[in-house]
């Protein structure tokens, strides 16, 4: 599995600091919270989440990544229910989570995005938050991480249609300085989402 082998090393790819954006919304969370975090890789968001006193489910289809998760939550101090599964095929809980995070996922091409998308709106509770960071097509250009598809990106228009339902607490758009392991570093375009499930 092409995960498994970029996570083969001994360092963290994205390293073990959380995303940047993640945690400039640490604000929002409250200790004792249901969180999931998709696709965590290497366990670098889950683990802070958990580290805030939240309860995290990390999924990942990587074995390597999960273990590596595992690793670092332990080293961390923390609990992290850990997860192998691929995000297309998984039994996704239904309004379970206070918390869905999701940084980054853009292997996912436009037919899988929207599944995402739809798993994850649902799996929030009434009046759960979703935290979710990604890439703009600009970033092709950029080439300082993420996938070479433009179409696997973001726009505000597709995130605004995407959530149409939901009440848009933050949407940004910007070009800044990033630097994750050796995986992500440099200028990049990225678009930074939170919005809450109505019902609360």
């Amino acid at each position: 599995m092409r995960w498994d082998e970029r996570y083969a090393g001994e360092d963290y790819l994205f390293g073990t600091e959380p995303n940047a954006f993640l945690k400039s919304q640490a604000h929002r969370l409250k200790r004792g919270e249901r969180a999931l975090a998709v696709a965590d890789g290497e366990g670098r968001n889950g683990v802070f989440l958990a580290e805030r006193g939240l309860a995290v489910t990390s999924i990942d289809a990587s074995k390597r990544g999960i273990a590596k998760a595992r690793k670092l939550a332990a080293e961390r101090g923390v609990t992290l229910d850990a997860k192998l599964a691929d995000v297309a095929g998984w039994a996704w809980p239904e309004a379970e989570f206070d918390v869905v995070v999701a940084i980054f996922i853009q292997f996912a091409d436009p037919a899988l995005r929207d599944l995402l998308f739809d798993r994850m709106k649902a799996a929030l509770q009434p009046g759960g938050l979703l935290i979710l960071e990604g890439y703009r097509p600009e970033q092709v250009d950029y080439g300082t991480g993420g996938p070479p598809q433009r179409e696997n990106m973001y726009t505000r228009p597709m995130l605004e249609k995407a959530f149409a339902g939901f009440e848009i607490l933050h949407l940004e758009e910007h070009d800044s300085e990033i630097h994750e392991g050796s995986g992500h570093g440099g200028r990049s375009a990225l678009i930074d989402l939170v919005a809450r499930r109505p019902g609360e």
